[in-house]
């Protein structure tokens, strides 16, 4: 794919993305409640059920990358803004928790395909080696997916309900979504056998024959991406009352947690400008040490040193981000890029969906005494990298 036509793709893309964040995983922060009240169900049933859809992404995602491999990303993608419109449409007009179920099943199935581990595939399928960049640059503007889209999602619930709301948001996939993606452009249809397979005890697939990576490469990061997501998901859940169990005030927690959007932003522009002059194992480690780090300083000075937790945990959570699709790419290559992808990424999205729940009861128990267990997590996916060397790629 020619260069001049990397930044326009880039942009189409990163809005769609920002659009697809926003109407699926971004929503229930500001419709779930409406949802519960309108259905007259407990909210947890509604949480529940977000959660069987981020468990349904993760089945979904290795057929869709394998899909992606051999077809590339244009009619995956356009066949995931039809199904998250159907989902949302479906969400609008339940009438009970089986017209709930459906609709998150729906959209879990339009999650796996079309959030940013299928964006990434496409783009791989595109650029091959060369996509890191790319890749940077999507992250870069979906990362203000929750800035659009908790603003919208509270007005249209606001002005039309959570049932409009939901219209709106398929309005927008049909209107917006397939148009951007119908204009990724085509890729060459690669035959099954010439897929490579995953990476077994006796092969791994890589970009440079010659440099195979270990066996255990494969694992390592899916152990990486479950733990750190983890714990992004349930900091995005619960920082106000972890917080406010430190002792900071009610006001001062929001204005805290507001700070890691930004932070997340910040560290996507470094490694977009210096971080990508190294490799992304090396980004990837610094990245992952961020939480551990702020939890440090949260634990040794208190509340006062919330800023510099958020700004740590969010910079870091950026560039985690992007080592989700540069990591695979740095240590296997392009060839069967889609379907590892989702192999990989799938115990993280397993680990998003009872993240809520499990941490939670953590804090119930421990109060801020559950950021030790966060932090040990991410301590522990820093000395799972360091198994790996930057000369496996």
């Amino acid at each position: 794919m020619r260069a001049s036509r990397h930044w326009p793709l880039v942009l189409r893309l990163g809005s769609a993305q920002t659009l697809a964040w926003a109407s699926s995983y971004y929503l229930p922060a500001l419709l779930a409640r409406p949802m519960a009240q309108g259905l007259n169900l407990p909210i947890t049933q509604v949480w529940m059920a977000f959660s069987m859809a981020l468990i349904v992404s993760a089945a979904v995602g290795p057929f869709a990358g394998k899909a992606i491999d051999r077809w590339g990303g244009r009619p995956v993608l356009t066949g995931t803004s039809l199904l998250f419109a159907l989902g949302l449409a479906t969400l609008s007009q339940a009438a009970s928790l089986a017209g709930l179920l459906l609709g998150w099943l729906l959209m879990g199935v339009a999650m796996g395909a079309g959030l940013y581990e299928g964006a990434f595939a496409a783009l791989v399928r595109l650029r091959g080696p060369q996509a890191r960049a790319s890749i940077t640059g999507i992250t870069l503007i979906a990362g203000l997916a929750s800035t659009v889209g908790w603003p919208l999602s509270g007005w249209w619930e606001a002005e039309f309900g959570w049932r409009g709301a939901c219209l709106a948001w398929a309005a927008l996939h049909l209107l917006l979504g397939l148009p951007l993606n119908l204009s990724i452009p085509r890729a060459p249809v690669v035959l099954p056998q010439a897929v490579p397979p995953l990476p077994t005890a006796s092969d791994a697939t890589s970009a440079a024959p010659a440099k195979q990576p270990p066996r255990h490469a494969a694992w390592v990061l899916a152990y990486v991406f479950a733990a750190t997501w983890f714990v992004s998901t349930a900091m995005a859940a619960h920082l106000p009352q972890l917080l406010v169990a430190s002792g900071a005030t009610l006001a001062g927690a929001v204005a805290i947690g507001a700070l890691v959007g930004p932070a997340q932003v910040a560290g996507r522009l470094l490694e977009f400008g210096l971080l990508r002059h190294l490799h992304p194992l090396l980004a990837a480690r610094a990245a992952t040490l961020g939480h551990p780090l702020g939890v440090a300083c949260w634990m040794l000075f208190g509340p006062v040193a919330g800023p510099v937790f958020a700004i740590l945990h969010g910079a870091g959570n950026g560039i985690l981000t992007i080592a989700k699709g540069t990591l695979p790419l740095a240590l296997f290559g392009p060839q069967g890029y889609g379907r590892r992808q989702g192999l990989i990424v799938a115990p993280s999205r397993v680990a998003q969906a009872f993240a809520p729940l499990v941490f939670g009861a953590c804090i119930e128990r421990w109060g801020a005494g559950a950021l030790w267990l966060s932090s040990a997590l991410g301590l522990s996916a820093v000395a799972a990298l360091m198994w790996l060397r930057t000369d496996q790629a």
